[in-house]
């Protein structure tokens, strides 16, 4: 659904309310945006779909590989992801690894035991949601500074660039990508 859409949708909800009247449906729109993945199961449907797309690609051509990208907290992978997108224009084919001594030796209650792989098994579900939460974090992020220049041309008259910044918000990439990780790390 487009951003102007959005704001149809949103526009049709909040008249059929009337308590609703100083709700924007320009604002409501754009936290719809922001906030595109609503629970993990959301993420992991959009995630596994990227990953069978790969798969495929791969099966067809192995020239068609994706690149793992180890990380051990959420800021870490939210920062490679920034970069990777910054870098390259793209995150496709980019993914982030759990490696299980990585995650046994910095993200371990017990302490660091990375020669044993040894962690709690609530370790690794809690880095996977702390990554999508920092992950999500840097589309809200990149979204809302997409908003604000779209407020500016929208103001200044600047019709070109609000039809190019539209059509950026309605292309935008999100930094949520598949998390893969080896045995040890579960």
């Amino acid at each position: 659904m487009t951003y102007q859409q959005n704001i149809l949708e949103a526009r049709s909800a909040i008249g059929n309310e009337p308590h609703w009247d100083g709700i924007e449906a320009e604002s409501v729109a754009r936290m719809r945006l922001q906030n595109r993945f609503r629970t993990g199961l959301d993420i992991a449907r959009y995630t596994a779909k990227i990953m069978r797309e790969d798969m495929a690609a791969y099966d067809a051509d192995p020239a068609n590989y994706t690149q793992s990208l180890g990380c051990w907290h959420g800021f870490i992978g939210q920062q490679k992801m920034i970069s990777i997108k910054k870098h390259f224009g793209t995150t496709k084919g980019r993914y982030l690894y759990l490696s299980g001594w990585m995650v046994a030796a910095l993200r371990s209650e017990f302490g660091p035991l990375p020669d044993q792989s040894m962690h709690e098994k609530t370790s690794v579900p809690a880095l996977i949601e702390e990554l999508y939460t920092f992950l999500r974090q840097a589309d809200a992020r990149e979204l809302g500074m997409l908003f604000r220049e779209l407020d500016k041309a929208k103001e200044a008259g600047d019709a070109v660039t609000t039809h190019r910044l539209l059509h950026k918000i309605d292309e935008y990439q999100t930094h949520i990508v598949p998390i893969i990780a080896d045995i040890d790390a579960g």
